[in-house]
């Protein structure tokens, strides 16, 4: 199950936030879009969600890049989701323009 395609996937799943909240959404779907086998498919669609995103932000810190750390696990868990009511991601939004800027 270890191809190289599969371990790509695996890395950009670390480092690519967008794609990452995508798969958050949708497993099946972005694990298709990348071309997995049914094996591999189905390993990722059975990944620990909340570990995923420790590690991602584990990584992100050791990289020093900010900007994947401007996001709390509970800001992904919500825009993975789409529960976040409105008036919290407005406030979320000036929390950090604030720390942006």
């Amino acid at each position: 199950m270890s191809s190289p395609a599969f371990e790509a996937f695996l890395a950009r799943l670390y480092i690519d936030e967008d794609l990452r909240l995508r798969f958050l959404t949708s497993p099946a779907d972005v694990a298709r879009e990348s071309g997995l086998s049914d094996t591999e498919r189905q390993a990722v669609e059975a990944i620990d969600r909340d570990g995923l995103i420790l590690a991602a932000e584990s990584y992100a810190r050791k990289r020093g890049r900010k900007s994947d750390l401007s996001r709390s696990r509970r800001q992904l868990w919500s825009s993975a989701l789409g529960r976040t009511p409105g008036l919290l991601l407005r406030l979320l939004d000036k929390i950090l323009d604030r720390t942006r800027g």
